[in-house]
């Protein structure tokens, strides 16, 4: 069975929504989900631990990405 892994990006208002990627947010926050659709929820928890927390909104905003882990044939990815 396939992984997921949803990334929350922080980008400053200065970069474009389709320029903001993991090379170009402020803060990169990642973790292991369930399923795609866990990609876009209980991010507000997560942005809550970044040092930009209180700039999302005013000078910052949130991207959500989801990346599909496959599995190998020889067994999972080791962690």
């Amino acid at each position: 069975m396939d992984r997921f892994i949803g990334v929350i990006l922080i980008c400053l208002n200065t970069v474009a929504p389709e320029a903001c990627d993991e090379a170009t947010a402020a803060d990169v926050l990642a973790n292991e989900v369930r399923s795609e659709l866990d990609c876009t929820m209980g991010w507000q928890e997560v942005i809550s631990r970044s040092a930009l927390r209180n700039e999302v909104g005013r000078t910052a905003y949130v991207k959500t990405l989801c990346h599909r882990v496959r599995e190998r044939k020889e067994g999972p990815l080791p962690r």
